[in-house]
């Protein structure tokens, strides 16, 4: 029989602890499922509770709890961008999107589901959640191009490729994660730098930014290894200098 002493004491969850738990379940579930496919039941089985005691906590039912898991889920997404500004500017990318594609392989159908829109939770508050999280991350390349003011081609050119990373990542997530992670994350970074390079022979200011971060590569590094495969692809090109 078992003593006293080793039964665990129940201990009830505080406010915020039990809310805690309850977007934890729910994020666990959208994140690989469509939103429409998660019903309240669901969340409370994950969570062990009763389907009273989620409504308590979020009234507004499954919407509200996407919107507070969506939130939850966006400030994860924006901390993958914060990196510090030291080293060479394609071994920032490479660290920052190696945490943005671990999101996105452990947050699969939830990521397409949210990128593609068309959901029945799909709200103008989603949207802008969402939104969000694309601004912080093109202030974020902005920073570590050490540009505080850009100019419409430099800042339509980081949209850009914002953009066509979230398109690689949904396209990835389509074709059964191919190629593997690394290799993604390696073109995108070589992605950036070609589409700084393109934007730099008619934008002065994308032209400096680039100098800058040039200065501190290697040849050893991305850029390096980029120049040197791109090189004799155009080598044949002279005739159009």
């Amino acid at each position: 029989m078992t003593s006293p002493a080793a039964t665990p004491a129940y201990r009830r969850l505080s406010v915020e602890e039990r809310r805690t738990q309850l977007l934890g379940a729910a994020l666990s579930l959208f994140a690989h499922r469509a939103p429409e496919d998660v019903s309240l039941d669901d969340v409370a089985e994950a969570a062990g509770v009763s389907r009273p005691l989620v409504y308590r906590y979020f009234p507004g039912g499954k919407q509200q709890l996407y919107e507070a898991a969506l939130r939850s889920a966006a400030d994860e997404l924006e901390l993958c961008f914060a990196e510090a500004q030291s080293g060479p500017l394609t071994q920032r990318l490479t660290r920052v999107l190696d945490r943005y594609l671990t999101f996105v392989d452990e947050h699969d159908a939830g990521f397409s589901a949210l990128l593609q829109g068309g959901s029945m939770a799909e709200t103008s508050r989603t949207t802008a959640i969402v939104d969000e999280v694309r601004r912080a991350a093109a202030e974020q390349i902005l920073v570590h191009l050490e540009v505080a003011e850009p100019g419409p081609r430099l800042r339509m050119m980081v949209r850009t490729w914002i953009a066509a990373v979230e398109a690689a990542s949904l396209i990835w997530l389509d074709e059964d994660k191919q190629p593997p992670l690394a290799e993604l994350r390696d073109w995108l970074v070589d992605h950036l730098v070609a589409l700084l390079t393109v934007t730099a022979a008619t934008d002065e200011q994308t032209a400096a930014a680039v100098r800058g971060a040039l200065a501190h590569e290697s040849a050893e590094g991305a850029a390096g290894v980029l120049a040197r495969r791109v090189i004799p692809v155009v080598s044949g090109a002279g005739h159009l200098l």
